[in-house]
């Protein structure tokens, strides 16, 4: 008991906190180009549907009257049977030259009763057959005028389309009565596709065009195009011609219209996919040039626009920044973190400022693996 009572007290081992191990990159210091990143939805400039305006049987149809076919402008793709309305337009030329020669006659008649009425003064209108010569002349805009109906009638017997395109629906086949507003099918213009790709303020300010910008013709701002289409990944350049005048009232965004000439055409020769109607695609507009930011990782930015720096000193250093704007990989900084400082891109739980940290860095050993170790 009296050597337990007059033991001396332990020593007491103050170890410090251990480091946590972070991974770090420096910032730097560029000038650069922004990129937008969205998505849209690929939809024809042009959508129609094919009516019918007359009635009648179809006599005949395009061999690209299928689903998917492709025409060109002017093609004939519906025949309606025509014998009534080319009926017609023959009774409409015979009542043209019928009244051709009334006019004739109407114009010699009048001739005639000049001549007798030379010494007659004040001779009347009537005397003079002026009232038969504009009924004649009347009559001949008349028959002419019925021809052209006719002739249009016989027109719309064949039906076609003033661009070029693909069917997407018939509704219609050989044999089968129609008549006037008879849909008989949809189709879509090819020589151009558009892309409707929906823009935040943040985004709308990285491009540095107001809402309602137009581009002039042939130009714009240059946007990449990419999906995967049958497990293959592929590609298109494009431009946006313009934005919307107003914002969305629902979702706030304000929508860039993006188009690319002849999206099919990429793939008649077999190498390439065509940009079809329907797909689903990302897109990367390329915005205005920023001068001296600093770029860091995305993975460097915290919530609330808040960076984590290693100091010197191997603390943590938590800054407020101004973010310029943020992509899926970069973000750039108007100011809060300068070049060549380290940025912590890794997790740390419970971060106090101040509180030691170690890099981490990757090196390669003898026979190309790579261990972590810290420095």
């Amino acid at each position: 008991m009296v050597l337990n009572a007059t033991k001396p007290p332990p020593e007491v081992a103050a170890e410090p906190p251990k480091a946590i191990h972070v991974y770090t990159e420096l910032a730097q210091r560029v000038t650069s180009q922004l990129s937008v990143e969205t998505t849209g939805e690929v939809r024809a400039t042009v959508r129609s549907e094919l009516v019918a305006q007359v009635a009648g049987r179809v006599v005949q149809v395009s061999d690209e009257f299928v689903e998917g076919g492709r025409f060109e402008p002017g093609e004939t793709l519906v025949t309606i049977e025509d014998t009534d309305y080319r009926a017609s337009f023959n009774e409409a030329e015979a009542r043209v030259a019928a009244a051709e020669v009334d006019l004739e006659t109407a114009l010699a008649d009048a001739d005639v009763a000049r001549k007798q009425l030379q010494g007659v003064k004040n001779p009347s209108a009537l005397a003079l057959k002026k009232p038969q010569v504009s009924r004649a002349r009347a009559a001949l805009e008349a028959a002419k005028a019925n021809l052209s109906l006719a002739q249009t009638n016989l027109d719309r017997t064949r039906i076609a389309l003033p661009y070029a395109g693909r069917l997407r629906t018939k509704s219609v086949d050989l044999g089968e009565f129609v008549g006037p507003g008879t849909v008989l099918a949809s189709a879509f213009g090819t020589d151009r596709v558009e892309i409707r790709l929906p823009l935040t303020d943040a985004q709308l300010g990285a491009l540095g065009v107001p809402i309602g910008y137009i581009a002039p013709p042939g130009q714009g701002l240059p946007v990449s195009l990419t999906t995967v289409v049958a497990g293959e990944y592929y590609s298109w350049n494009g431009r946006v011609e313009r934005l919307d005048a107003a914002v969305d009232e629902q979702t706030r965004v304000i929508y860039a219209t993006a188009v690319v000439e002849n999206p099919y055409d990429l793939g008649r020769n077999g190498t390439a996919m065509p940009l079809a109607v329907g797909l689903f695609v990302e897109a990367a507009i390329a915005g205005r040039v920023v001068n001296d930011a600093i770029r860091i990782p995305v993975a460097g930015l915290r919530a609330g626009n808040r960076v984590f720096v290693l100091s010197e000193q191997g603390r943590l250093d938590v800054r407020d920044v101004a973010v310029i704007h943020s992509s899926a990989s970069d973000v750039f900084l108007a100011s809060g973190v300068t070049a060549g400082e380290a940025v912590i891109t890794s997790a740390i739980r419970n971060p106090i400022p101040g509180m030691s940290l170690e890099p981490i860095t990757m090196e390669r050993v003898a026979g190309g693996a790579g261990e972590v170790v810290a420095n």
